[in-house]
């Protein structure tokens, strides 16, 4: 039977929110395997992620609540896209990181520093963001939620706890390195490494804030809105100052990139600011010459093609300023190149043949070695 996702994360049903990510960050400082040392501790963390993962969205949490489970879910911050906001985890921190776990790995890295010189600004992130062309065309707002290191809501980023406050690296006096000499028989050899205690930093921290210990930030998961802007092409990037991994005891974040990935569309190829597609017209639309209407890329819009007399097979129609709208110049577009197929009729009744022979007749394109003029204007137009 599986485990109550409530009970999992120690919580009752009626928690808030913050309850919520206050109990998930306690249970996974107790259970990352960085930490915890158990045979099962990664097993553990994952099944605590996972509930987290559900808790955390309103919309999961409901369903849960109303089902006892999630139907088609997929575990991970970047399954779902949350929200509609379709997310890779691609490069965050620009080192392949792409869960809670790791991002609590950074978090455990940051706490404690064993002579290694601490980076208090917080790093940039990168995710990807996929949309449909038709969403590029004309512009959207998404909402991403993405797992970062963020400021902590109990001391305001500083890592001061009650009557906690900054002062001087007792163990290095405020220089943020050690000098340590070595008698040899060559004589004396100094050397000089990053402060153990303060990481470099010259200050500790009296009676740290117990929620963030003394960093001034935590792991937790961030909603963003993105304003998706109108004709933005695949690979462009928009940068978020400060939305990126939080610093340590209130240093600069890092900011966070979204790169745009512009999905396949079925029946558009985008080319730049132009539009390709592919129509199919009638063997008499292609001789005599039609008007054809095709769906553009913006809803609700009718594109109309005109098809010249005697278009031929695989003739290439542009209609300017039906294409993609321009990044930044809603008002200009590029073209649509419409790409055009004849279609031959298999079958022929009575009367169709009678008529496509006529024609064969009065153009002295008669009949010969046995074939029909229907055969042979297949063979024309093929």
């Amino acid at each position: 039977m599986a485990k109550d996702l409530y009970e999992v994360l120690g919580v009752d049903r009626n928690a808030s929110e913050a309850d919520i990510k206050k109990a998930f960050r306690h249970k996974a400082r107790e259970l990352h395997p960085d930490v915890n040392k158990a045979p099962d501790a990664e097993d553990q963390f994952k099944e605590l992620n996972e509930a987290y993962d559900v808790l955390s969205d309103a919309q999961k949490r409901a369903q849960y609540d109303r089902f006892g489970t999630i139907p088609g879910a997929a575990s991970g911050p970047g399954a779902g896209g949350y929200g509609g906001g379709y997310v890779d985890f691609e490069d965050l921190f620009g080192g392949g990181f792409g869960g809670m776990g790791d991002i609590f790995s950074t978090f455990f890295g940051g706490a404690g520093t064993q002579g290694r010189q601490v980076r208090k600004n917080g790093r940039d992130m990168s995710i990807g963001l996929r949309i449909t062309l038709e969403e590029a065309a004309s512009g959207i707002t998404k909402e991403v939620v993405y797992d970062r290191l963020a400021p902590c809501p109990d001391c305001d980023g500083t890592g001061l706890g009650e009557d906690g406050k900054e002062v001087t690296c007792s163990r290095c006096n405020g220089q943020g390195r050690i000098v340590t000499v070595q008698h040899t028989f060559l004589g004396d050899m100094q050397s000089a490494s990053t402060c153990p205690e303060c990481g470099g930093t010259g200050t500790t921290i009296e009676n740290p804030c117990p929620e963030c210990n003394g960093q001034g930030r935590v792991p937790d998961r961030t909603k963003l809105s993105v304003d998706v802007p109108q004709g933005v092409r695949d690979g462009q990037k928009m940068r978020f100052s400060g939305y990126g991994e939080a610093g340590i005891q209130g240093a600069p974040a890092g900011d966070l990139l979204v790169t745009f990935r512009v999905l396949p569309h079925e029946f558009f190829e985008r080319d730049g600011d132009d539009l390709h597609a592919r129509v199919t017209i009638a063997m008499v639309q292609a001789a005599l010459g039609a008007e054809i209407e095709v769906d553009g890329i913006l809803e609700g819009e009718t594109v109309t093609v005109r098809i010249p007399e005697g278009c031929q097979p695989g003739q290439v129609v542009r209609v300017k300023g039906c294409g993609m709208p321009r990044f930044k110049s809603a008002s200009s577009r590029g073209d649509l190149y419409v790409h055009v197929s004849v279609q031959i009729p298999k079958k022929l009744n009575k009367k169709e043949r009678e008529i496509l022979e006529k024609f064969a007749r009065e153009t002295g394109d008669e009949v010969s070695e046995g074939r029909t003029a229907f055969e042979k204007l297949r063979d024309i137009f093929n």
